[in-house]
């Protein structure tokens, strides 16, 4: 049974098919049964190219399991990329999302005077205040 759960999200980056690379216009993210992979439902990732021919995507179907552990990779490599723009880079502020019981940990990094890049702000959120 078809499922209807799609989303669509601009996409810029370059995906390959066959022997060629194209640029990307969108990522699309779909949750159906499986067309080539033999498994049952799954997680189907097509990029494309809306401006190109209709052959012009890339798409893989994952099993939602393996789709889980591609989205923990996904932010572990994104978070260690924002770090690495703001800290390395100088290129922003490094943002620490810390629980809200932490109270006293706020004043500490403050206190510590962090110039994490050449004297930018530290910000950090305490998630749960109101």
């Amino acid at each position: 049974m078809c499922t209807s759960i799609i989303e669509i999200a601009r996409a810029e980056g370059m995906a390959k098919r066959g022997d060629e690379w194209f640029p990307l216009s969108q990522a699309v993210v779909a949750y159906d049964h499986a067309r080539h992979a033999p498994l049952g439902d799954v997680i189907t990732l097509d990029f494309i190219n809306t401006g190109l021919e209709p052959g012009a995507r890339a798409g893989i179907e994952l099993t939602l399991e393996t789709a889980k552990e591609l989205r923990a990779a996904l932010d572990r490599a994104i978070a260690a990329a924002e770090f690495e723009e703001a800290v390395v880079r100088g290129k922003g502020a490094v943002r620490l999302l810390i629980p809200a019981g932490f109270f006293g940990l706020r004043s500490l990094l403050e206190g510590l005077h962090l110039g994490l890049d050449g004297g930018g702000q530290l910000r950090v959120l305490l998630l749960g205040l109101v």
